[in-house]
């Protein structure tokens, strides 16, 4: 079973539109998975989540997507900086103003975590396990300098054992390790990069029969739509200038 998980679109449809084009001109995935945080940050939460109903992609919640559907206080965003900060809430203050109810219905029925069995349930088999940020909670963020003790604790909780996979986001900073067999696979981020390339990414992932193949792809999309629609909503100029950069403005 070859699967295309994606992750961390937020709001961002040019992005999502060129990495769907791009894993449908390819003619050899089986199922698109996402990993949450589909809202925030860009203006186009609604046409996001049309767009992956119309495909019927599923997923899970991220933080940004049950903190919107909700009604919290913030959106569960970890922020190094005050001017991050600042920026975090000028972000949700929109999303929670553009975002249809329709839309917030929708966000609030994604599931926390997805437990798929690519050989089916009715008989041994790796498992891919998706979640956004942790097992714990979608806010937790699961960097690639968490030792091999933390992936175990993670591993444990949802009792993933050798040839098993665990799929996440939450960081838009792509990475895999194996551990004891396992496979813990960070998605990057398709709609807001942070790893200094801006193009959109996603992840290829082959499991079922034999060793489990991980492969991290890039694509290139129309960024100057996403930039213009900032420009046009009124956001801030730091969001146009962090997207251009691949986060690292």
């Amino acid at each position: 079973m070859r699967y295309a998980l994606i992750s961390d679109i937020h709001a961002n449809l040019p992005a999502l539109d060129a990495v769907l084009a791009a894993i449908d001109a390819r003619g050899d995935v089986d199922a698109i998975v996402h990993a949450g945080d589909l809202v925030g940050y860009s203006t186009f939460p609604n046409e996001v989540m049309q767009r992956l109903a119309e495909r019927r992609i599923a997923g899970v919640a991220g933080n940004y997507d049950s903190t919107v559907a909700t009604g919290y206080k913030h959106c569960g965003c970890r922020a190094d900086t005050p001017r991050q900060e600042e920026l975090a809430h000028v972000s949700y203050e929109y999303t929670l103003r553009t975002t249809r109810e329709e839309t917030k219905r929708a966000l609030a029925a994604l599931p926390f975590s997805l437990d798929l069995r690519p050989l089916g349930g009715h008989g041994a088999g790796p498992r891919l396990v998706l979640v956004h940020g942790t097992p714990t909670l979608n806010t937790v963020y699961w960097t690639a300098d968490r030792d091999d003790d933390f992936c175990r604790k993670m591993a444990a909780l949802v009792g993933l054992k050798a040839g098993d996979a665990i799929a996440f986001g939450h960081t838009h900073k792509p990475w895999h390790r194996i551990v004891d067999g396992m496979h813990f696979i960070n998605t990057g981020s398709v709609g807001r990069p942070k790893d200094g390339d801006w193009r959109a990414g996603y992840v290829l992932l082959e499991l079922g029969e034999g060793e489990a193949r991980v492969t991290f792809e890039r694509v290139a999309y129309d960024i100057a739509t996403t930039v213009a629609g900032i420009r046009a909503a009124g956001l801030p100029e730091d969001f146009v200038t962090f997207l251009e950069s691949g986060g690292k403005a």
